[in-house]
């Protein structure tokens, strides 16, 4: 991990846990001193970052390493040269696409605290690797396009957001540019998610006439330009900030900024870290305006780790024994070992390298020897981690996504899902003597989650089902890159996929008998519908009454 840096900023307010809610002030304080008041788990801030394709995801990830302190230098996803592509993006596919189609983390530090920082894809074709995800934080950001307002994907995350109760801070992005009038993008989001709104740092000026950011709470203006000098000011009416902005620009920015603080909510951190209400911060992470200001509030006040769900019962981060839960697993990080990691997201104690857990699913003890931090593709030996920390944990195949470990107690967490896919394709290998490399691609990339296998109960082909389209593009480039065999996708006669299972052993054996040119069995063996479409689906479960068709399942370590 990178050491803290010295270059502090301006946080809103002083960060406590819940229990301290009560006594919180509402005086801005020093981030330096949030680190100092928190240690172990209570300095853990483990977020996500969400939104719609293009809205600025990625470089938003990057300008907050930099202002983490922990890389010198953003590059923009598409600028030329290897040395400048995103640090989150990582695969050859993204880096050629400009699109991130895996989840990356990057853990570093500044003033005390810990950041595990989870880069999602925004695209659609890969939602079930970002619901995920987000079962492994206790926040995120929603990054919103200030000419767009709110996307379908970003609904869509924002809604599993809510069902798992995470807070989220909300970042406008791309307020330089030309865009949709801010306080048409905050009753958006009040009247589309449901949630009050507090505007936090405020825009001065739009596009061709932005001039800077103001933070509402700090009073202070920070101006565009190549010095981006940080002014404080006594309020909205001081003279030193008039003398600042145009006075063209002063004066409607002055009427906005004083109606957005008083026609919306204040910023409650309670209400926030409750779900209730959002922050809205106004920036540009493309010119990296405010986005200090964003990594301070999440400092300041998102939530250290939360209870983490478990079939017997929550369990809390302030538990001695440790435990914890697999994710992610990611095969081929680095081509060159042909390594597979499991990303593990700790969730209660102390743990210490060497450490022996007990991996629940199979009853066995796992000595953890050589548990890494992740900064994206780059790696570095950890020697303890607390809950909210993600680390990886090389292996060869002995875990995987839902398995849980613990420190001698006996329980699997629950909540991470697995849905039926939308699309369907045979698998045409066109080189049979690859048949070896084809199987263990398969294999690889199903334990990932970026793709499900399926065999046919009768026939010899495999069948794959995903979310979307492009999900194939990658799946054939990673197989070509990562495993040197080529192959192609044909259309088969069924488009849906279910689950079946029955409280009546005997229903469920007949049901698979009688059709069994429809049934195939996944890589945990489950039996798996096959049909022609959904017209077909309702046909079949009017007939069957006692079978159940499942469209999604939990993915718990069994």
């Amino acid at each position: 991990m990178r050491p803290p840096t010295d270059n502090t900023e301006y946080a809103n307010m002083p960060a406590m846990d819940d229990q301290a809610d009560a006594d919180r002030s509402t005086a801005p304080v020093d981030p330096e001193r949030v680190g100092q008041a928190e240690t172990g788990h209570r300095a853990r801030r483990t977020f996500a970052i969400i939104s719609h394709p293009d809205a600025g995801k990625t470089t938003l990830t990057e300008k907050l390493l930099l202002a983490g302190g922990a890389i010198e230098m953003a590059g923009a996803v598409r600028s030329k040269g290897d040395g400048r592509r995103a640090k989150s993006d990582w695969m050859d596919i993204e880096k050629s696409r400009g699109i991130s189609v895996t989840s990356s983390v990057m853990t570093f530090e500044k003033n005390g605290i810990t950041f595990n920082l989870l880069d999602t894809p925004g695209h659609s074709d890969f939602s079930e690797d970002t619901y995920r995800t987000l079962t492994a934080v206790d926040s995120a950001i929603m990054v919103i396009d200030a000419a767009k307002g709110i996307e379908t994907q970003t609904r869509k995350l924002f809604e599993i957001c809510r069902l798992r109760d995470i807070p989220i801070v909300t970042f406008v992005n791309k307020i330089d540019r030309e865009g949709r009038d801010p306080f048409e993008l905050l009753d958006e989001i009040e009247e589309m998610l449901a949630l009050s709104v507090a505007p936090v740092v405020w825009p001065v000026g739009q596009g061709g006439q932005f001039k800077g950011c103001y933070d509402l709470a700090s009073n202070d203006f920070l101006a565009a330009g190549r010095t981006r000098d940080v002014t404080h000011t006594e309020g909205l009416d001081d003279p030193a900030l008039a003398a600042l902005i145009p006075a063209d620009i002063h004066a409607p920015f002055r009427d906005a900024a004083s109606l957005a603080s008083e026609g919306y909510a204040d910023f409650d951190p309670v209400a926030y870290r409750q779900g209730h209400l959002t922050p809205v911060i106004f920036g540009s992470a493309l010119q990296n305006f405010a986005v200090d200001r964003l990594l301070d509030l999440i400092a300041a006040h998102a939530p250290s780790p939360r209870p983490q769900p478990s079939d017997k019962g929550p369990i809390d981060p302030d538990g001695d024994r440790v435990s914890g839960f697999v994710f992610k697993v990611q095969a081929n990080m680095d081509p060159k070992h042909r390594d597979r990691v499991a990303f593990v997201r700790f969730c209660s104690g102390h743990f210490k390298r060497g450490m022996k857990l007990d991996h629940v699913r199979s009853g066995k003890a796992l000595a953890v020897s050589n548990p890494i931090y992740f900064f994206a593709q780059e790696r570095a030996r950890t020697e303890e981690a607390f809950a909210g920390d993600v680390i990886g944990i090389p292996n060869h195949g002995t875990l995987r996504v839902g398995d849980t470990l613990s420190e001698g107690e006996s329980f699997r967490f629950t909540g991470l899902p697995a849905f039926a896919p939308e699309v369907l394709r045979r698998v045409r290998l066109e080189d049979s003597m690859k048949l070896k490399q084809l199987r263990r691609a398969l294999d690889d990339l199903a334990e990932e989650g970026l793709v499900q296998v399926f065999r046919p109960s009768i026939g010899s082909t495999w069948i794959v089902g995903v979310v979307g389209p492009l999900q194939l593009d990658v799946l054939a480039s990673r197989i070509a890159a990562e495993y040197k065999a080529d192959v192609t996708f044909e259309p088969v006669t069924s488009s849906v996929a279910r689950w079946i299972r029955s409280d009546s052993e005997s229903a469920l054996a007949a049901f698979i008998k009688e059709n069994i040119t429809h049934v195939a069995r996944d890589r945990d063996e489950r039996p798996v519908f096959l049909c022609r479409d959904d017209w077909d689906l309702r046909f079949t479960m009017e007939r069957n009454k006692d079978i159940i068709f499942d469209a999604t399942r939990e993915i718990v370590g069994q």
